[in-house]
């Protein structure tokens, strides 16, 4: 009950705005056919971004018990391009809004939220969304 009524504030506080930027860089991404690559992840963490209470980031290798393209070696490299081009701006805007967050109690749960999406903003290739257990 908890992890919904967190979901609904974060939703309605920003979580939408969130989302929606995600799928459109997800969707710009796409257009580009350059970034063909990192459509999927963006699309990843913008249905993190909607809904994040109850759910982790965690890397695919460990749940699917096996490397694959995206946590071998070309996702390393796919991530330090994406570090570059993109991710250090969204993790500092990510970062820049949990510490606004901190400064209330009752943002600190929102705040921890925030920072796992700035986790994720810097390399998100190779990274799946899973519910907590």
């Amino acid at each position: 009950m908890i992890r919904l009524i967190l979901n609904i504030l974060w939703f309605f506080m920003g979580g939408w705005l969130s989302g929606l930027l995600w799928l459109l860089g997800g969707a710009i991404l796409a257009i580009t056919i350059v970034g063909l690559p990192y459509t999927a992840a963006a699309w990843r963490i913008a249905g993190f971004s909607f809904w994040p209470f109850g759910r982790e980031v965690v890397s695919r290798e460990l749940v699917t018990g096996q490397e694959d393209l995206g946590t071998g070696p070309l996702g390393f490299l796919l991530n330090i391009i994406w570090f570059v081009c993109a991710g250090w701006y969204i993790a500092l805007s990510h970062l820049l809004i949990a510490v606004a967050e901190f400064v209330t109690i009752i943002g600190i749960p929102f705040a921890l939220k925030d920072l796992q999406l700035a986790m994720l903003a810097l390399a998100p290739i190779g990274k799946t969304v899973v519910e907590k257990r």
